[in-house]
């Protein structure tokens, strides 16, 4: 059985080999990184308990990056290693929340006896939050956004997290309703259980019934041996069901039953299967109008309607975009190797004035895209996508900022490009005049 997942992050390949050896000998799952990037990368896709962090690498510093990754990860631990250790860069990581500070070399015969104690911290951490207060707190920090509508279903999410009742989440594609179902999951008795989530709308109602429910072998053609389904594999825990409006009439009697009872028939059995499982489902759908024109049961959307809680539009929260904004640029600047990158007053105006129809989503892919394609300290306006830049004219081009940037344009055009009498006429000094043309991408 494994003892935890770790992940070392240096450049050097034969220390990270020498490093992997002896810790995976040990009974621990080791993964690899070479630089923060590909850490970022694989912090998305694993859960890791410990890292193994070199302090100076290609594309930034382990200092720096302990900081972002608690703020991300915070149950996961770190382990900063060096090979010239300063006792400031030590205070700072300490201060940071690294676990602990380590020379290369020297503290070689420290990393297994550091090693199981972090991982012994990540795991009271993951117990305690078995706590529901604790639980319920810690479970909704992760989502972003100060706005009073937001706040509000926040609240609701909360009150609703310990119990067992059914919940539908609705809103619009992309609003966060698989981050509200984690957190209601996190914020339950059965955080210790597990979390399972399927999308109905990404199959067909053959294949949707089979994952659901599973199967016995001999069912049908190529079914050559027992499957479990997801209601199984969620015994005790949460199954998120999303796009539950897309789902074909004929097995909601069976999903119904499940919900009702606890039980269903795996296709090709004759005796049922009991689970105890509760059920998070989502829609974008107008269920009351399915209802209506025969796409959908009465009695399991009754079921399923016991608790709702309707996200907003990120339209309806735009004092939260600055903020998720922001949160999203960090990530990716981090996950790309562009630490520090900004957003210019100019690209923020753009953004809170757009009718983001994707929602977080489309906000979320637009930061990714923008890191992606930035070369300057800044993200301007012009970085963005073609449909925010046509969306963002009149009346919102006349913004302070825009008038502002207007105005330098055409003093450097009546100076031809003299910077120094152009600060002059303007009655700024000139290295504020150069702050505002790297702040407004002119002449870039």
């Amino acid at each position: 059985m494994s003892k935890g997942n770790i992940l070392i992050i240096d450049d050097e390949q034969q220390l990270r080999a020498l490093i992997k050896r002896i810790i995976s000998l040990e009974g621990f799952i080791v993964h690899e990184a070479a630089n923060l990037k590909e850490a970022a990368r694989l912090l998305e896709k694993e859960p890791i308990d410990v890292i193994l962090c070199d302090v100076k690498l290609p594309d930034g510093n382990g200092v720096d990056f302990t900081t972002w990754l608690k703020s991300k990860y915070p149950m996961t631990e770190v382990i900063l290693l060096t090979a010239f250790a300063n006792i400031p860069d030590g205070v700072q990581a300490i201060k940071n929340g690294a676990f602990d500070y380590i020379t290369k070399g020297n503290d070689n015969d420290r990393i297994l006896p550091l090693l199981y104690q972090a991982t012994d911290r990540v795991l009271m951490q993951k117990r305690s939050a078995v706590k529901i207060n604790e639980g319920a707190v810690t479970a909704f920090s992760s989502i972003i956004g100060g706005s009073p509508i937001i706040q509000q279903t926040i609240s609701l999410a909360r009150k609703i997290a310990p119990t067992n009742t059914t919940v539908l989440l609705l809103g619009e594609t992309g609003s966060g309703k698989e981050v509200f179902a984690k957190a209601i999951h996190a914020g339950s008795k059965r955080n210790a259980g597990p979390y399972i989530a399927i999308n109905c709308s990404a199959f067909t109602k053959d294949l949707l019934e089979g994952e659901l429910f599973g199967h016995k072998a001999g069912a049908y053609t190529g079914a050559s041996k027992d499957k479990k389904g997801l209601f199984e594999m969620a015994d005790s825990g949460t199954f998120f069901m999303d796009e539950i409006g897309e789902m074909n009439i004929d097995i909601q009697s069976k999903l119904l039953r499940m919900i009702e009872n606890g039980e269903f028939i795996k296709l090709g059995d004759t005796k049922t299967t009991k689970v105890d499982v509760r059920i998070i489902a989502a829609t974008n759908r107008d269920l009351q109008k399915e209802v209506s024109e025969g796409h959908f049961r009465e009695d399991l959307y009754y079921r399923l309607n016991t608790f709702t809680i309707s996200l907003p539009p990120l339209r309806e929260r735009k004092e939260d975009i600055k903020e998720l904004a922001e949160y999203f640029l960090k990530f990716f600047s981090i996950r790309e190797g562009k630490n520090g990158l900004k957003l210019s007053a100019e690209a923020l105006q753009a953004l809170q004035t757009y009718s983001w129809r994707g929602n977080i989503r489309e906000l979320r892919n637009l930061m990714e895209r923008s890191v992606i394609l930035a070369d300057e300290e800044y993200i301007y306006f012009q970085d963005l996508s073609s449909e925010i830049q046509s969306q963002s004219t009149s009346p919102d081009k006349y913004s302070l900022a825009e008038v502002e940037k207007m105005h330098i344009k055409k003093i450097l055009t009546y100076t031809e490009n003299n910077k120094t009498k152009a600060a002059q006429l303007l009655g700024i000094g000139i290295a504020t005049l150069y702050r505002k043309l790297e702040e407004y991408g002119i002449n870039k």
